[in-house]
C-alpha cells in the first residue's frame, strides 16, 4: 500500500511498549495526514516477541506493516532497510521515531507542520523551548557533549545532532546517497544531517522534549558513543556522491 507520510520506528526487545506506540501514532497521523500514512516497525529478531506483536497489531490495521530482519545490526541498518521500503511505496515524507515513548508521538504532527517550509526537520532538545528530562547529570552531559563535540568538528549550525526524531522530504533521502552510510549506531543520524547539509538542504530544528524510557531497556552503550566519536572526524573530510545542490 503506497502512501505520502510514512513513520519508521525500529524495535530490539519493545514489547513493553510497541501496543501502546502504535496507537498513539496512528492516533496523532490519522489527523494530520488521513488516509495518506503508514506505520513501518522494523523489527532486528527481537527475542522478547516484540516482531510477532507487531506482526499482530498489522493484521489489525491496514495503516501499519512490519519489516523483520533477522540479524540485529543496529539502529542504522535497521533505518536504512526502512527508508527503502517507504521510498518505494511512494513516500514523500519520511519520519523516524524511537519506539520506547522517549519522543512525544504528538510532536510527529508539529514534525508533518514544519516540513512544509524546510526539506529536514529535526526534533531538537537543544534549541528554546526543548529539553530533556529524567536523566541523570552524566547523561545529561554525554548527551550535550557529544551534540557539541560533533557541531564543532563538522562546523554545522545545528544544535541537536543525535536526536532521533526526525522528517525528511524524499528529496533528501534521493540526494544523500544511502547505500554508502557507514554508521550502525548513534552516529547514524549525526551522518544523515551532515549529508543533507552538505547537499545544500534547508534543515530546522523544531524544540521537543525528550523523556527518559519508562519501561524496557535502553540500547545505549559505551561502544555506540565511541563509534560516534570515531567516525564524526571522518565525516568532516568525507565526501557524498551525486551532484551538490546549491544553497
Amino acid at each position: 500500500m503506497s502512501a505520502a507520510v510514512w513513520l519508521i520506528m525500529p524495535t530490539y526487545d519493545e514489547a513493553e511498549n510497541i501496543a501502546a506506540i502504535v496507537a498513539a501514532a496512528r492516533a496523532v497521523l490519522e489527523r494530520a495526514a488521513p488516509g495518506d500514512h503508514r506505520i513501518l516497525v522494523v523489527d532486528d529478531g527481537s527475542p522478547d516477541g516484540t516482531g510477532r506483536l507487531a506482526d499482530a497489531i498489522a493484521a489489525e490495521h491496514d495503516d501499519v506493516e512490519v519489516l523483520h530482519r533477522t540479524v540485529r545490526e543496529g539502529l542504522g541498518p535497521a533505518y536504512l532497510a526502512g527508508f527503502a521500503v517507504a521510498l518505494g511505496g511512494g513516500a514523500q515524507l519520511v519520519m523516524e521515531m524511537d519506539a520506547d515513548f522517549s519522543h512525544d508521538p504528538a510532536d510527529l504532527a508539529r514534525l508533518l507542520a514544519a516540513a512544509g517550509e524546510a526539506d529536514l526537520v529535526l526534533g531538537s532538545r537543544y534549541v528554546a523551548g526543548g529539553g530533556v528530562t529524567d536523566w541523570g547529570h552524566v547523561r545529561r552531559l554525554v548527551s550535550r557533549g557529544g551534540s557539541w563535540y560533533a557541531r564543532t568538528v563538522l562546523g554545522l549550525d545545528v544544535r541537536d545532532l543525535t536526536g532521533g526524531m526526525k522528517c525528511f522530504r524524499r528529496e533528501v533521502l534521493e540526494a544523500i546517497d544511502l547505500p554508502s552510510v557507514r554508521s550502525r549506531g548513534y552516529a547514524f543520524q549525526v551522518e544523515l544531517t551532515h549529508r543533507a547539509v552538505r547537499q545544500g538542504f534547508r534543515v530546522v530544528e523544531l524544540p521537543i522534549v525528550f523523556r527518559d524510557r519508562q519501561r524496557g531497556r535502553s540500547k545505549m552503550s559505551w561502544r555506540i558513543a565511541g563509534e560516534a566519536a570515531l567516525l564524526v572526524p571522518q565525516l568532516r573530510f568525507a565526501r557524498t556522491s551525486g551532484q551538490r545542490r546549491a544553497g
